[in-house]
């Protein structure tokens, strides 16, 4: 179905045209080029990089000569997700919109309105011949889904902009004007194998909720691979074993749900290992009723076999490394109410032939505190003879006291909405904290639409959300004198 009939009718005509460029992370070249064509089209200066970042740059209409000039900001990449069962190429075919009463979804898929929504309205202000504004310059990153890699490279010497208004958020009527940085750490600490034959028992954790590790990190949710550490605490007390195998979570920034182990033991250690399995299952159980009532402890007894387990050194290493790993809430804000400040989440938890890998997450809105959590991973890791690889470090966005943007836009909010806009700021990364860290000075606000479901094929945005947030857009620029 066409969206040539909603309002406002560029934004969603330019919407329905990045809708069907296929421009899932690392596929941007077919968007980056199709901006390229827009500005040309509209005579406009533009700038296109190596990694398909695009610069557009509207000079101010009559009257705003002398404003200070605004940057509008947004990525051109999307989650390519689908329903089982759903053909499609995203590396050649784009989503096909549906409007299903107020909202907007696809077929099967993602939508891409993270952030594909921002980068119509950017287009829209651009082509307008009507809008009242300062000198604007729309800025269009690649790759934020997967570690915000444009915003990473991305040369900001053309832009002269201190304002600048991000459209990436996902909730109407929320400003967020602050974010935590973050890095990966991976830990990887050496192992030897040895043979060992005994009973096979596996043993596993699941039911847990999980979770975005930036978003819901305070919920304290249980992870299931620090509990497996304290299951293999608890059976070592009592029995010897030897560990086989040990896996947990898939993504270093989601609070791990499953975690399974294999161990050898011998016959006269059965029965303790189905005690301790047992006892653990009804601690976690009574541990976590509130925030993962799901929780499970399963032990089972596969029989005897012959196998390459780590030795007993290794096995007691593997067990102390994961009762001694930082996990969680680290630190509290004393300065935003409730903002977690300093956390960090083991998520992917592999052991190989020869070495035990850990990645986990860490983020933190104060820099030192970040830079202190890796230096106790690095020092855990090193007790144990091991070393630390540290990938895709992004700084954070520090809250602003003072922010003139941010009062007008407050302003405009309240004169359109007759309320109070939420002021927030997240733990979680934004593409924000990177410009932040390029332009001295930067004032910036981050707003959106409300989207549901995002990164999953039941994504949905809020035709008449869209409306309101445009009609927003418009008179923040106006206002922007």
């Amino acid at each position: 179905m066409s969206l040539e009939n909603l309002e406002p009718k560029q934004v969603f005509g330019y919407f329905e045209d990045i809708c069907s460029i296929p421009h899932g992370s690392r596929n941007t070249k077919k968007i980056s080029d199709y901006l390229v064509a827009f500005a040309e089209k509209q005579g406009l200066e533009h700038y296109q990089d190596d990694t398909n970042n695009v610069i557009i740059i509207k000079e101010a209409t009559a009257g705003y000569e002398n404003a200070a000039p605004v940057i509008i900001q947004g990525h051109i990449d999307m989650v390519c997700e689908k329903d089982p069962g759903k053909e499609i190429d995203f590396s050649k075919e784009g989503a096909t919109p549906v409007v299903d009463g107020d909202w907007l979804r696809a077929d099967g898929t993602t939508l891409g309105g993270d952030d594909g929504i921002a980068v119509a309205m950017a287009l829209a202000v651009l082509a307008s011949d009507d809008m009242q504004h300062p000198r604007i310059e729309a800025v269009f990153t690649v790759d934020e889904e997967i570690g915000m890699l444009g915003a990473q490279v991305i040369d900001t010497s053309k832009l002269t902009a201190k304002k600048f208004l991000n459209i990436d958020s996902e909730d109407e009527g929320i400003f967020t004007i602050s974010c935590a940085g973050g890095v990966t750490a991976r830990c990887i600490v050496p192992v030897t194998r040895e043979n060992a034959e005994g009973n096979i028992y596996e043993l596993k954790i699941g039911g847990l909720l999980g979770g975005h590790s930036g978003q819901m990190i305070a919920k304290e949710r249980g992870n299931a691979s620090i509990l497996m550490g304290r299951l293999l605490y608890r059976a070592a007390c009592e029995a010897d074993f030897r560990i086989l195998s040990l896996e947990g979570g898939a993504k270093d920034n989601a609070i791990t749900k499953d975690c399974a182990a294999e161990i050898v033991v011998a016959d006269k250690d059965c029965k303790v290992i189905e005690k301790i399995a047992e006892e653990c299952g009804k601690d976690f159980a009574h541990e976590f009723k509130t925030s993962d009532p799901g929780v499970t402890v399963s032990c089972s007894n596969g029989g005897k076999k012959n196998v390459e387990a780590v030795t007993g050194k290794s096995t007691r290493d593997i067990i102390t490394f994961l009762m001694n790993s930082p996990q969680g809430v680290q630190r509290m804000s004393m300065d935003i109410d409730g903002l977690v400040e300093t956390s960090l989440n083991l998520g992917i938890l592999e052991l190989g032939a020869d070495q035990l890998e850990a990645s986990s997450s860490v983020r933190s809105s104060v820099a030192s505190e970040k830079n202190a959590l890796m230096d106790k991973l690095t020092s855990l890791t090193e007790t144990f003879g091991g070393h630390m690889e540290f990938t895709g470090d992004y700084p954070g966005w520090e809250f602003v006291e003072d922010s003139a943007f941010r009062k007008t836009c407050v302003e405009v909010y309240e004169k359109q909405y007759g309320s109070e806009p939420v002021i927030e700021a997240i733990h979680a990364g934004l593409e924000c904290g990177l410009f932040a860290s390029k332009i001295d000075g930067l004032d910036a606000v981050s707003i959106g639409p409300d989207m549901e479901d995002v990164h999953t094929s039941g994504e949905k945005l809020n035709i008449p959300s869209v409306q309101r947030v445009w009609k927003f857009v418009a008179e923040v620029l106006k206002e922007s004198k």
